[in-house]
């Protein structure tokens, strides 16, 4: 993945509040998920709420309603805007609990919410290790993000074509759940489903992809391609045995994968000579 197109996308102010559709829908499936969690958390962190879904905030909030949400976002600008958009009226503040503001938790949180974002980084273990030290032992993590066959009908048109990949490379759920493990993370539980969406027509694909994210592959094309090339995509796209459905749309596949686990107790290497901090220690004991 290309670091700088992943960093400027990470930190862009989103021009629009509405959420994009499949983010949205996303956001609601796996909310429905947290009520297979016994855990309650009183303090959850909300983790880029301008790129993963707006809408993950009330979803989260009708079943953590008691809980004090933590809004984490990249820059001070994205900030500045994630809080002119979630900041509760004065009447909800009388009645609801605080929503804090900050670019890092100012206090350990007993859930963690990711929804769509972790496919946009090519630093995933670095995000990783960013969850577990804002998690507090005993807490958990749930995220969201795409998976390989995602738009594989869009790649079969450009490969076809020996164009430049049309996205990056998405990882698979087992290495998600690998990574997990090596950030602090115990147990993680990993699932998968495939969303098949169709367009009638070229314009309202476009449209859409744009609300999901970038192309944030290195190899992409390094520049703009004519209106040939775009009236060749949109013919290819609709003359393809990967994206021609029976009725005349255009069909494209959506893997999404959702993803869970808990904070464990820091291990200790053991070692003829080890050190450890007096906060591992303290997590150790289960003391705070």
């Amino acid at each position: 993945m290309d670091g700088v197109a992943c960093a400027r996308w990470l930190t862009q102010l989103h021009s629009s509040t509405v959420d994009a559709w499949l983010h949205q829908e996303v956001a609601r499936r796996m909310a429905d998920r947290l009520t297979w969690i016994k855990t309650k958390p009183a303090h959850w962190a909300h983790w880029m709420p301008l790129t993963g879904s707006i809408a993950s905030q009330k979803y989260v909030q009708a079943v953590y309603a008691d809980a004090v949400c933590h809004v984490i976002e990249s820059s001070a600008e994205r900030l500045h805007q994630a809080k002119k958009i979630l900041s509760p009226t004065w009447w909800q503040r009388a009645f609801k609990p605080p929503i804090h503001f900050s670019l890092a938790p100012t206090q350990p949180v007993h859930m963690l919410w990711s929804n769509m974002t972790l496919h946009h980084t090519h630093r995933p273990q670095l995000m990783m290790k960013s969850w577990s030290d804002a998690v507090d032992v005993g807490g958990f993590v749930m995220f969201s993000c795409l998976g390989p066959d995602t738009l594989k009908q869009l790649r079969a048109v450009y490969e076809a074509n020996h164009w430049p990949a049309p996205t990056h490379a998405f990882t698979d759920m087992h290495d998600w759940g690998d990574m997990l493990l090596q950030s602090g993370f115990t147990e993680p539980i990993m699932d998968m489903e495939r969303i098949q969406l169709t367009y009638a027509n070229a314009h309202d694909l476009w449209v859409d992809l744009r609300t999901l994210g970038r192309n944030l592959n290195p190899k992409r094309f390094q520049g703009l391609q004519g209106k040939k090339w775009r009236e060749k995509l949109d013919s290819q796209l609709f003359q393809s045995e990967a994206t021609h459905s029976n009725d005349s749309r255009v069909t494209m596949t959506f893997e999404v994968i959702y993803g869970h686990a808990f904070k464990s107790n820091p291990k200790i290497r053991v070692a003829p000579k080890s050190t450890v901090t007096l906060e591992n220690m303290k997590s150790m004991l289960g003391q705070k």
